[in-house]
């Protein structure tokens, strides 16, 4: 008796396998035309679904934040670590805020609504804008968001007819970032999902993006959260600093007050005494010498402390490099039409193959038993 060693032979469950395979592909080619329709129908949609949603330009910025470091004795060990993504040297920065902090200060109500009084220009108008009318009144949409929308806007202006009418008009300060009204937080949401900030782990290298649908505005409103963030991050790291500068002004004018009162009381002595040799005139003209002489010092003494102060506050201030500006975009970043197209013919196909092979027989079968009851 022969036998096969080291061969694999055909067994029947193989060939069934095989032979469902072939079935399966060949319903395919037969249902090929189902296919083709379903594609080419798709890719028509597909085309209208890209060209009804608006465009989208998206402006970039990237900082590099000032990180004043302390000695450290991990010295080259930080390196290497970073170099495997480990960061070893964060509680060694002498910032009070992380830039690992910065997406959440950008992302805070009170920062979002800080911005709502930013005028914009938009590209095609010369109109003068703030960020909020903008976010509000000139948002396009697609065709469809706005056909879903009708019945809900229609009963607003029905229910608007008896209401009491309020002022439509915003200012910064009416705005109350512990109480925002429903339109203001819808405001405050898409405001936080147009505003994107990353921070890279080893570098702290900062990249600030705004999407909006006015590339104009995109680089405009760029450039004022940078800005306002640079602004924040300062106050708030020469905080100490200033009081510590306010306290060492107030301290200098009042002992320069005192000198010039010590100085003006032994002037005016000597002036009324010029001739008089009385040893109580001598011992009250060194009196006055010596208290303007302690005034003098203590005045002198306040200065330095001063010029330390505001030598201080300067040491305390971060410098940011901008290592690539905020420029108007030229090319729109969203909606991207190949994806859209790519998707929908593929999510098609899918769909008609599993028609094909599944769907319609379990339809078939589900008719067919129906009828027979």
């Amino acid at each position: 008796m022969e036998t096969n060693h080291g061969q694999n032979p055909v067994t029947p469950k193989s060939e069934e396998q095989e032979i469902d395979l072939m079935a399966l592909i060949a319903r395919v080619w037969a249902g090929r035309k189902l296919i083709f329709k379903s594609c080419g129908i798709a890719v028509l949609v597909a085309l209208v679904v890209a060209f009804s949603i608006p465009k989208e330009y998206t402006a970039t910025v990237t900082l590099a934040p000032e990180l004043s470091r302390g000695s450290s004795s991990l010295g080259s060990l930080s390196s290497l670590a970073s170099i495997a993504g480990i960061n070893l040297q964060t509680n060694n920065t002498r910032d009070a805020i992380n830039p690992n902090f910065y997406p959440d200060i950008i992302s805070s109500v009170r920062f979002s609504t800080s911005l709502f009084s930013v005028p914009l220009r938009r590209m095609d108008d010369s109109q003068q804008i703030s960020l909020y009318e903008y976010l509000k009144d000139y948002q396009r949409v697609p065709w469809w968001r706005t056909v879903i929308g009708f019945p809900s806007k229609c009963l607003g202006w029905g229910l608007s007819l008896f209401r009491e009418e309020k002022a439509d008009t915003l200012s910064a300060a009416a705005v109350n970032p512990f109480h925002l009204t429903r339109e203001e937080a819808g405001i405050v949401g898409a405001l936080g999902q147009r505003i994107d900030v990353s921070v890279d782990k080893k570098t702290y290298m900062i990249t600030l993006s705004v999407t909006m649908q006015d590339p104009l505005i995109a680089a405009t409103l760029t450039d004022t959260v940078m800005d306002r963030l640079q602004q924040y991050i300062t106050d708030y790291r020469t905080s100490k600093a200033r009081v510590d500068l306010k306290f060492a002004q107030q301290l200098y004018d009042e002992a320069r007050q005192k000198y010039y009162e010590a100085q003006q009381a032994y002037a005016d002595f000597v002036d009324m005494n010029q001739n008089l040799s009385f040893l109580s005139v001598q011992t009250r003209q060194e009196r006055l010498q010596n208290e303007m002489n302690l005034a003098y010092n203590l005045y002198n003494q306040t200065a330095q402390q001063l010029q330390l102060a505001k030598a201080k506050v300067q040491e305390s201030t971060p410098v940011y490099a901008v290592v690539q500006e905020a420029t108007v975009p030229l090319r729109a970043s969203k909606p991207s039409k190949s994806m859209i197209l790519i998707g929908f013919v593929f999510l098609t196909g899918v769909g008609s193959v599993g028609w094909i092979l599944f769907a319609r027989d379990l339809l078939a079968g589900f008719r067919k038993k129906k009828e027979e009851e």
